[in-house]
């Protein structure tokens, strides 16, 4: 399947690999139909998907079985006056029919808006407003639907609601419409047919400042995502590989469908409402996972487990993505399992962009080199390129080629977007250096560097020094407004369960960095939670620790 889309596969080095790789876009793509339905055609019995709940139940779900479905999906789509440019909300959480939908959307050339369970009534009204949203297909969760149903008079594009196994007033029973519609589904030609430049897919921006954008990306977009999968999570044919994501995080399509099926790989969909690290390792040996990708926050919850009596004898390459590597978590995880994790950049704007790729030593920390697919940078506030650890912002030159997988702006938002995308330059926001060979070293985002006393201090070096202690689980570095620094070093941390907050342990932690970073660098302000605000993506939300310091003037230790 992947060599009808790469001239090449193999490829003997990393300077091979840069200067061979390319990807050739058929006139007219759709992954449902070129991949998934070729799959079923030529593969019916081969295995696609495998589903379990941590209740016990599971399902296993052969490509004909997909195709079927998805079939079956779009048809009942089809029935209800769904149609080509149509958007559509799914909030499903881990469910497997997220998969069915998927690709019954694609089929019809419909616009999937994947969205998590966790929005407010208020957060689906700006959405469904935003899109032009006319159906909403959620699981059967009481708290998602009353904020559906509370949403709907603010919403008047919003026609129709589908829900997972429930017959309910102004509902459709997706589940029961299922067994109702035809299993054969006609790709459509002509005008009613997707054009590669159409919208498949929009994504709200979990965003760490102001209100959600919409990324718009378009069919062609999957093929991007061969990067992603072939070559830095390295999924192998018949191999099972595991992406921890909820449905409604652009992260679920970097690993839980396009590039993992491009590689003729299985997908394997925990479903879970708690995690619990421990059921997570025993879910990984039990399954046998070959390939693994999480953020951050997960292995720094695993490298606490035993991992005694687990097999993992099956479990070859795992790689990290979503915040910066910790070097700390990085030897943890090698002296646990004998694997080196290997990081990965990217935004819901673009695929993989810079990665640790297999010809590659990694280096804790460093999330790598810049993609094949992506003329990447690190400049100065003059525009110019940036010397050996000079800090800079990260920039992707699309002058003379826009990346396939590239997002196509923000949704009805041209100001937004010659704001980030202008003159041939895509600023991505994300500041980083470069070392002698190469690597790239992220710093934060440019809103997050605290400038103290004429210094630039990046919060992922303080972050990653507070880790090597074994009182912190998790930490986030801010500024906070000092009259005569300019801005001073709050660190907000969580413990692990064996340590309780403490003036002795404020000192022991800054002590703990001044030793190991720069003295100017330790924090002045510590503060104790039990949980640090977090997007949706995992992501650690300093604007939201920021403001709240602003409410309060100033956090006390």
């Amino acid at each position: 399947m992947l060599d009808s889309y790469l001239p090449r596969t193999q490829f003997e080095s990393f300077e091979d690999f840069v200067d061979n790789f390319s990807i050739s876009v058929p006139e007219s793509f759709n992954f449902a139909y070129d991949v998934a339905d070729e799959l079923a055609r030529n593969e019916p019995d081969r295995v696609a998907l495998i589903w379990c709940d941590d209740r016990g139940n599971e399902a296993i779900f052969t490509f004909g079985q997909l195709k079927e479905s998805s079939d079956k999906a779009a048809s009942f789509f089809q029935s209800i006056g769904i149609g080509k440019g149509d958007p559509v909300m799914l909030i499903l959480k881990r469910r497997y029919e997220f998969w069915f939908c998927l690709l019954g959307l694609h089929k019809l050339g419909a616009i999937c808006i994947p969205a998590t369970h966790l929005l407010t009534s208020k957060d689906i009204v700006y959405r469904n407003n935003a899109a032009d949203i006319k159906m909403v297909v959620t699981v059967n969760d009481p708290e998602v639907i009353q904020h559906i149903e509370e949403a709907e008079g603010k919403s008047p594009t919003l026609q129709l609601k589908a829900v997972l196994g429930l017959d309910r007033d102004g509902w459709y029973n997706f589940s029961a419409e299922m067994e109702k519609v035809s299993d054969c589904f006609t790709r459509p030609v002509g005008e009613s047919a997707p054009k590669n430049g159409d919208v498949s897919l929009l994504y709200f921006t979990s965003g760490t400042t102001g209100m959600p954008k919409m990324v718009r990306h378009d069919f062609v977009y999957p093929l991007g995502h061969i990067l992603t999968a072939k070559y830095w999570q390295c999924v192998q044919d018949g191999g099972i590989h595991l992406t921890i994501a909820d449905t409604g995080w652009a992260k679920a399509v970097w690993g839980k469908i396009y590039g993992q099926w491009l590689c003729k790989g299985i997908v394997f969909v925990y479903d879970y409402e708690k995690f619990i690290p421990k059921n997570l390792l025993e879910v990984i040996a039990r399954i046998g996972i070959s390939t693994f990708c999480a953020p951050p926050t997960i292995y720094r919850f695993l490298i606490k487990e035993d991992f005694t009596g687990l097999d993992l004898s099956r479990l070859k390459y795992c790689v990290i993505a979503g915040e910066p590597l910790n070097p700390e978590v990085y030897t943890q995880f090698l002296k646990k399992t004998g694997i080196r994790l290997k990081e990965g950049y990217g935004q819901t704007e673009c695929t993989l962009a810079i990665a640790t790729y297999p010809w590659m030593e990694p280096k804790p920390g460093s999330m790598g080199k810049p993609s094949p697919l992506y003329d990447i940078d690190i400049v100065n506030d003059e525009m110019k390129s940036c010397e050996v650890g000079e800090e800079g912002q990260i920039i992707i030159r699309t002058n003379w080629r826009i990346p396939v997988g590239m997002f196509g702006g923000y949704h009805r938002d041209q100001e937004m977007t010659r704001r980030v995308w202008r003159d041939g330059i895509y600023y991505t926001g994300d500041m980083a250096w470069r070392d002698e060979d190469g690597y790239f070293w992220f710093v934060g985002r440019s809103d997050d560097v605290i400038k103290s006393s004429g210094y630039r201090i990046g919060p992922f070096e303080v972050e990653s020094a507070l880790l090597e202690h074994p009182a912190v689980m998790e930490c986030a570095i801010t500024a906070v407004p000092d009259e005569i620094r300019g801005q001073i070093v709050k660190a907000t941390v969580v413990l692990t369960k064996e340590y309780a907050p403490s003036n002795d342990l404020v000192e022991e932690l800054q002590e703990h960095v001044r030793k190991l970073t720069a003295p100017y660098k330790y924090p002045r302000i510590l503060e104790f939670l039990p949980e640090l605000p977090k997007t949706i993506s995992g992501k650690i939300r300093r604007v939201e620790i920021r403001e709240k310091d602003k409410e309060s003037k100033g956090a006390k230790t």
